[in-house]
């Protein structure tokens, strides 16, 4: 068993493992950013911003991951190798739209036909992780602007009687005070994205549960050194270890953020703190 777990193909699946954690130590900070992004760009004075960012908050967290997933690559992987087309070999006479083919010159592929397979890698998991954080970005921007919304409007007025600008009261006072309204939806998000790893392979990263899938299996080339029955259930009972595991971790965390968070604060959560000590 010793020898079976540790053959190259399995160091695949342990290497799977990285990627999966690499994925989320990325895209959450990254997701967070979009959606702080989306939602003060939601709650602007200028129209146009403000659209933009509803407009962002609402589409996305409309239509379904899998159809985002799915046309986004596309819709990105084309946009590139247009623009480096029309850059590259702007001598190149056929129509690039070719019925249902979409045909650039060699030189514009992205990545390169040649290109090393950890380019290939890389950009693939580049392009995971951007998509990753478009999707959630929406979901985080939606919790953050309610709890935008959920800080007392009386701070603010108290903040901008002492002669603070909007810009001051914003970065020193709601942004402060929102992580408190904001920390639950986020850590439902947080579990969330952590379901939606096994998403990687429709963008051709061959993560932990294609694996599992590829490993377990009995007609798959992939077992060839020690061929076995179906033990798919076994692998997938590893899944579901790993995930339950990561998830309790994840939950100590967060409620220590929060405990963290709310100490002092005008909420629920500080009035339980405050009692707790007296």
């Amino acid at each position: 068993m010793a020898c079976y777990l540790t053959t190259g193909k399995h160091m695949s699946i342990y290497y799977s493992v990285f990627t999966v954690l690499l994925l989320l130590a990325i895209t959450a900070p990254t997701a967070l950013a979009f959606g702080f992004g989306g939602a003060s760009a939601a709650r602007s004075d200028i129209a146009p911003l403000r659209w933009f960012g509803k407009s962002y908050i609402a589409l996305v967290r409309g239509v379904p991951d899998i159809a985002i997933f799915l046309f986004f690559v596309i819709a990105l992987d084309q946009g590139i190798e247009y623009l480096r087309h029309k850059l590259l070999c702007p001598d190149w006479s056929e129509p690039i739209r070719q019925g249902n083919d979409f045909v650039v010159c060699q030189a514009a592929k992205m990545p390169l036909g040649n290109a090393p397979q950890w380019v290939h890698e890389s950009y693939g998991f580049a392009v995971a992780v951007l998509t990753f954080s478009i999707v959630f970005g929406a979901f985080a921007g939606n919790v953050l602007f309610g709890a935008m919304r959920a800080v007392p409007r009386a701070q603010l007025e108290t903040a901008e009687a002492y002669g603070m600008s909007r810009r001051q009261t914003f970065w020193r006072v709601l942004v402060p005070q929102m992580w408190v309204y904001a920390l639950p939806g986020l850590s439902n998000l947080w579990m969330v994205l952590i379901k939606s790893t096994p998403l990687l392979f429709l963008l051709g990263v061959e993560d932990i549960v294609y694996w599992a899938r590829e490993l377990g299996g009995t007609k798959t080339p992939r077992f060839t050194d020690y061929p076995h029955g179906d033990w798919r259930m076994w692998y997938f009972l590893a899944l579901l270890v790993f995930y339950l595991a990561f998830t309790r971790v994840s939950e100590v965390v967060l409620a220590r953020v929060m405990a963290r968070l709310t100490r002092g604060q005008a909420t629920a959560g500080g009035e339980a703190q405050r009692k707790a000590t007296a």
